[in-house]
């Protein structure tokens, strides 16, 4: 079980240090190009998901805390009560990892630092960071064991 959380720790480690590294490096909406198609840059958001509720007056940054904070202990129970279920813990593990990624920033700075920025020509996907790739692959997971177990049944 250990191993699940110790997962979950390196994902948060990974995202908070690599914001940490951006924070250091670039000022809010600062843009270095990398490639025809993917940026790094500074980004702030207050919001959830694509920024849902970033302009909701304040009062957002705790929602979005209760709810992360509900989500981390009931992904800790299922990860407790599951953890022998290896691609069902393992896609838990990652998206407790970048629950506890974001939730410091929430906590910390208020908002959360966003640093990937994908685009086509005038075609931008909003800007995202280690946390919420982590999350992403995580539910991708956990889809795909959903899919696995209905077949057993």
């Amino acid at each position: 079980m250990r191993k699940w959380f110790v997962i979950s720790a390196i994902v948060a480690a990974l995202d908070l240090y690599t914001k940490h590294l951006i924070q250091n490096a670039f000022v809010y909406g600062e843009h270095l190009t990398i490639t025809r198609f993917f940026d790094l840059v500074r980004f702030h958001n207050e919001g959830a998901a694509f920024s849902f509720l970033a302009d909701a007056g304040g009062w957002q940054k705790w929602f979005f805390t209760a709810v992360t904070t509900i989500a981390v202990i009931v992904i800790s129970y299922l990860i407790k009560k599951h953890h022998h279920e290896k691609l069902f813990s393992l896609g838990l593990a990652l998206v407790l990892g970048g629950a506890i990624g974001n939730l410091y920033d929430r906590l910390s700075l208020g908002y959360v630092v966003d640093f990937l920025f994908f685009h086509i020509d005038q075609l931008y996907w909003p800007a995202f960071n280690v946390a919420d790739s982590a999350i992403c692959v995580g539910v991708g997971l956990l889809l795909v064991d959903s899919f696995k177990k209905s077949k057993v049944s």
